[in-house]
């Protein structure tokens, strides 16, 4: 009688796999960044004017209200809405390495100098807050209120990695903070940004609930 050899259960890999798809959302989500970077966030904000009967429109009762923030955050969130948490990390890692290299793809340009600017902590926060959009953004079905969530956590954990990169490098003295402090540059880049950011955070959710529909997925 001969024994059969025991197998071994077979596992899961959880390797990080790359696909095609992946890259290409990628690449989309690195143009979004840097084009981002570029645009105002504005909003309208139409005045209705009164002409005895009824209400009409004027060309000068259409401004645009700039928000204070550009589109950046925001092509960081909608890429992890759409592509997933694959796509989204490339895709600011990407972006990341070449402001580093020198290209001026941030708000100020580029260059290794950036690591010690006191924004650069929410810079590298994009990719930890991306993965954490794309991740939260395909466990549920793609309805309004769980985008907006993805993008919500997004954003919050892209704020808590720059307050934590601000923290250490003061504390290490390798952020350069001028004449401020840390609870200046704090309020400077975290609490004074926040509420456009928000506005464009779930402006973003609307856009990709909208593209998922289009796309079926």
């Amino acid at each position: 009688m001969t024994r059969t050899p025991l197998r071994r259960p077979q596992t899961r890999s959880r390797r990080f796999r790359i696909t095609l798809t992946d890259l290409l959302w990628a690449l989309i989500g690195l143009m979004l960044t840097i084009g981002g970077t570029l645009l105002r966030a504005s909003m309208l904000a139409p005045h209705f004017v009164f002409a005895g009967a009824p209400w009409i429109w004027t060309p000068q009762s259409v401004p645009l209200h700039f928000l204070g923030v550009s589109y950046q955050i925001g092509a960081v969130l909608l890429i992890g809405c759409l592509g997933g948490k694959n796509a989204a990390v490339m895709s600011q890692i990407a972006y990341l390495a070449l402001g580093l290299a020198g290209f001026p793809v941030f708000s100020q340009g580029g260059g290794i100098q950036y690591l010690v600017s006191p924004s650069f902590g929410y810079l590298l926060g994009f990719v930890p807050g991306a993965w954490v959009c794309g991740y939260l953004a395909f466990k549920a079905p793609p309805r309004l209120e769980s985008l907006a969530f993805s993008g919500f956590c997004g954003l919050f954990v892209i704020h808590l990695t720059g307050i934590a990169y601000l923290i250490l490098g003061s504390m290490l003295r390798w952020v350069n903070l001028e004449s401020s402090s840390v609870w200046q540059a704090f309020l400077t880049y975290s609490i004074n940004l926040l509420s456009g950011q928000l506005a464009v955070t779930c402006a973003i959710a609307v856009l990709a609930f909208f593209l998922r529909r289009i796309m079926f997925y």
